[in-house]
């Protein structure tokens, strides 16, 4: 029985294991790597729970320090940090610091193109029942002992319509000696703290790594753009580079944008790209990269002209 257990469990690890890896495959080849901006908001504590720590400024901890580290995303500072921020320049703006070249400036801070929120919206902490075990893949056998569990719904939020792109809820599990439990990822893992010496906070990082898998699986569907920003000598600049995951090599089409808006809302039906040429990176710089013009006519290309994946 035991042998026919370890068998069952091998095959549905390998079965998981290459559809993980398929899928992964297939949204970089789609995105190519390239980066999207975002920043999460406070999540509001909707389970009522209270402890040493707020869970909700904790949850914003854990997920800008994961989303950091997959290298996947450009992370900004949550909503309070760039509120700071804006109090800062707003500040030297009117005369009250120092105006020197070091002294933050407006029109500076670079924009969110995704906004992460949402609810906590249960927490059960040291209950006790079948969890634990040994985590294979996505799955945990056997075991049990006190449990930690954090129930979370999740939004990523279009910065320019605020209108809902995709939503998700999570279940994270931790167990006070094993640590998260019933779930296994990619190795991200938030930084040390209080938040490592307690089971709740265990089980939300462990919600945390199961959103930020599933935000990087959204990419595909969330279009890519970029812009135009100069014509010189031959050579098209763009206003991507190596910060967005842009690479040389790498090809693009270039074009004029068409917004179509209804017109008794205003509100944004589709936008039409029409392509004039296609360009090829040759040299990408930490904000901007330098391209050849492959296909099309080049003579069209003008500055403001969108960018975006073939």
């Amino acid at each position: 029985m035991k042998r026919r257990i370890r068998v069952l469990v091998f095959i549905f690890f390998f079965a998981s294991l290459v559809s993980v890896l398929q899928y992964a495959s297939q949204a970089e080849a789609q995105t190519g790597m390239l980066k999207y901006s975002v920043t999460v908001t406070k999540f509001e504590n909707r389970a009522g729970w209270r402890g040493q720590w707020d869970i909700g400024d904790g949850w914003g901890l854990i997920m800008t320090d994961i989303l950091n580290q997959t290298g996947r995303f450009i992370v900004l500072g949550e909503s309070d940090m760039r509120a700071a921020s804006m109090g800062e320049q707003d500040l030297a703006a009117a005369g009250r610091t120092a105006q020197g070249s070091l002294a933050p400036a407006t029109g500076q801070m670079t924009p969110a193109q995704i906004l992460i929120k949402g609810a906590i919206t249960n927490v059960t902490n040291n209950t006790s029942g079948g969890f634990g075990g040994v985590a294979i893949g996505p799955v945990t056998l056997g075991g049990g002992g006190s449990t930690s569990e954090v129930n979370v719904t999740m939004y990523m939020v279009d910065s320019t319509t605020g209108q809902i792109m995709a939503s998700k809820s999570v279940v994270g599990k931790s167990n006070s000696s094993r640590g998260a439990i019933g779930y296994s990822g990619d190795g991200w893992a938030a930084g040390g703290g209080g938040f490592k010496k307690d089971n709740v906070g265990k089980a939300v990082e462990s919600a945390v790594q199961q959103g930020t898998e599933w935000m990087i699986a959204q990419l595909p569907n969330i279009p890519w753009t970029g812009a135009v920003v100069m014509k010189r000598e031959g050579k098209v600049y763009i206003n991507r580079g190596m910060r967005e995951g842009v690479g040389e090599g790498q090809i693009f089409s270039v074009g004029n944008s068409e917004i179509i808006r209804d017109p008794g809302t205003g509100e944004v039906l589709e936008e039409i790209v029409s392509e004039v040429a296609k360009i090829e990176v040759v040299n990408s710089r930490e904000k901007l990269s330098i391209c050849n013009v492959i296909s099309g006519n080049k003579d069209s290309i003008e500055k403001g002209m969108k960018v975006t994946l073939p």
